[in-house]
This record gives C-alpha cells, structure tokens and sequence, in this order.
C-alpha cells in the first residue's frame, strides 16, 4: 500500500506578512506557483495521492481548493505537535506516513530516498545545509539546529542550539517518514507525555516537532537519517523568497534545488 502524507500548514506564517495576510503559507509562491501546488505535485509523481492538509490560518482558502483538509482550531495557540495529532485519525498502522511541513519545497529524490528506508522513523537529513544556509543568513550558526548522529547514521539529538559548527552533522528538513507499525503507536505515545513540564523551553501545546522526536529518541524508538545534498528550500520569511528569486534570476538556484517551471496549475488559481 502507497503511503499516505499529511501536511502541515497551520500556523500564522508571520514572517511572510504582507503575503500571508489574506492566505495560509503553504499557498505564498515560489516562482509563480505555490508551495501546496509543488508538495503535490512532487508527492503524486510518486504514487502519494492519499494527502490531508492540517489548516488553521485562513483554512478556508485550502478547502476552496478541493484539498482534503482536516482544521487545528486552536492554531493560534499550539504548534506543529498538536496539529499533526488534529489528523490522529490518519496513524491507524494500514500504511506507513509521510509527515511535511506546509512551508517547505522539494525534490523527488528526497521523497524517493525516505520512502526506500524502513527504520521504524526516518528523518530527511541536509549533509549540505551549510552552504544552502549561508544563501539565507549571514551568520549560518545563528539559524541551524543540533543533528548528532551514531556510526550507522541514527540520529541521537536534534533541534536544540549548537554551541559551534562540530555539533551540527546535517539540518534536519521538516519531513518525516513513520513506518505503518510505528505509526499507530504515536498517538499513545503523545497521551502519556507529561502536559505540565516544558520541552525545550516550549509548554506542551507549543512543543516543537523535534522535541517530540527527540523525546521519541530518548525512549528508545530507532530514528534513522536519511541524507539528502541540499534538494529542498524552506519559505520562512520574505527574505528567503528575495533569496530564492535572486538566485533563480541569476541561474543559482538549481545548486540547491530544481524547481519544476509552471507548466499547468494542478490547482485552482486563488
């Protein structure tokens, strides 16, 4: 059975205001299309046409679309955690689940290479972040995340601030793969985390998707990496689209990530 995927695409995107006053994130353009139409498109080239997108902000504007939507209607007060479990219905164990944020772009090969691995949790992996972060920040340090790996490329922390470049062995991508039997188990899991203690400084609606997974980690679930050189762009900010459009212009941005051209909407214009 083809995996299923689910989308998050929730939160508020105020980093990308004026382009998310009226819109959910995972609807701005890259390029002339969106990051929705992209994901999409990119997941059907691969057999994945079982998607739900968890909405929230302007859900409405996603459902217009035809888009199977399930809505987070506390989007405004929780995070990434607590809207993948707004789709619980979905971790049944008949299939094993793509996870990927709302804000992201991304080649098939990185799709491909995560739907090969079967640890029972895979994690798409950047071996190149550095130089894809050095196109968005100044100061690549001050923007990445903690990815401390074993020999055999088990992922033992993530997602916490590094101290130097020595603690960083890859930028985990925002997409995840659950195996079907492990899948099922998760929302047990999420039930019996303590609800009155912090996670990475974050109450527990708020948590973010690596403390869960670092807390996965932490009870002895197999974690695997799954590496991938570059092959993917988030869309944080109006800054990171500035980037991305430069790049294009000037023909750089295929060293980080090719992009398909417009070449027939697969959704509804909005």
């Amino acid at each position: 059975m083809a995996p299923r995927a689910i989308i998050l695409a929730a939160g508020q995107g105020t980093r990308l205001r004026p382009l998310t006053e009226e819109r959910p994130k995972c609807l701005v353009e890259l390029l002339g299309r969106s990051l929705l139409e992209r994901q999409l498109e990119v997941l059907a080239s691969r057999g994945i046409d079982d998607v739900v997108v968890v909405a929230g902000y302007r859900a409405e504007r996603i459902e217009a679309l035809g888009v199977p939507v399930v809505r987070n209607p506390d989007f405004a007060s929780t995070n990434m955690v607590a809207t993948l479990f707004c789709a619980a219905d979905r971790l049944v164990g008949d299939a094993d689940v793509l996870v990927a944020y709302g804000d992201l772009v991304y080649e098939a090969r990185v799709i491909d290479a995560l739907l090969e691995c079967r640890a029972p949790v895979a994690l798409a992996v950047d071996t190149q972040w550095r130089r894809y972060w050095e196109l968005r920040f100044a100061d690549p340090l001050s923007d990445a995340e903690t990815l401390r790996l074993d020999s055999r490329g088990r992922v033992l922390e993530l997602g916490r601030k590094p101290s130097g470049y020595h603690e960083i062995q890859g930028q985990y991508m925002g997409l995840i793969q659950f195996r079907a039997d492990h899948a099922v188990r998760l929302s047990e899991v999420y039930a019996r985390m303590d609800r009155r203690v912090p996670y990475d400084g974050q109450d527990f609606a708020n948590m973010f998707m690596t403390s869960f997974l670092q807390h996965l980690i932490d009870l002895g679930w197999l974690v695997q990496s799954v590496p991938s050189r570059n092959g993917w762009l988030e869309v944080d900010s109006v800054s990171d689209l500035e980037r991305y459009e430069a790049a294009a212009a000037a023909g750089q941005l295929d060293r980080f990530c090719r992009l398909s051209p417009r070449a027939g909407a697969t959704l509804r214009e909005v």
